[in-house]
């Protein structure tokens, strides 16, 4: 008889009906593209391990307090989760990366790697506090992508298969995302620059 691969929702379910084994199944399922996101932006093993092991500490929290509604979407919430820990992460050694340099998205690249002047901080500062804001005008699907592809550095298949949606789909929002993103630029007539 052939082995049967059970869903993710299903393996939450019985994880939460008492079955620990599926918790164990969903870790083993997703523990390289999970770790290995944390260790993209973290690098340091240590410290990528601490990481993982409280991701999954609040996924068990969450699940066993009955909190749990993703519907299905059981690695891009687990995912969120990682990435919530690692900005903690950053926040607390305040070193929080606010950007990669990337040659397909260089408005963050504006200052270089000298010495910034108390001005040019402050200048950084609100044009990365714009850009934010200008991220929030923009429809949950378009942002979602962006943020995946420029703060989280994923592939675009990576995004294909965390949203649930085909490469051309994340392709496509990424693209109105930056059209939208020129449109309300325009609309609100902010030069992102210093």
């Amino acid at each position: 008889m052939a082995n049967i691969e059970l869903s993710d929702a299903l393996l939450v379910k019985d994880y939460m009906t008492g079955n620990e084994k599926a918790l164990e199944t969903l870790i083993k399922r997703h523990q390289s593209r999970i770790y290995g996101f944390i260790y993209s932006k973290i690098s340091d093993v240590d410290i990528s391990n601490d990481i993982f092991q409280d991701t999954f500490i609040k996924v068990i929290k969450t699940l066993k307090s009955n909190s749990y509604n993703e519907e299905g979407k059981f690695l891009p919430w687990v995912m969120r989760i990682a990435h919530n820990l690692i900005i903690d992460h950053f926040r607390r050694n305040k070193k929080m990366p606010m950007f990669r340099e990337t040659e397909e998205f260089s408005i963050f690249s504006i200052m270089s790697d000298e010495e910034l002047t108390i001005e040019n901080k402050i200048i950084v500062e609100q044009v990365e506090a714009d850009v934010r804001k200008l991220l929030e005008e923009l429809p949950e699907d378009q942002k979602e992508v962006l943020v995946m592809r420029m703060y989280q550095d994923m592939s675009f298949k990576e995004i294909s298969e965390v949203t649930g949606v085909s490469i051309n789909t994340s392709l496509g929002r990424m693209r109105y995302a930056l059209m939208n993103l020129r449109k309300i630029i325009e609309k609100h007539q902010i030069i992102l620059t210093n």
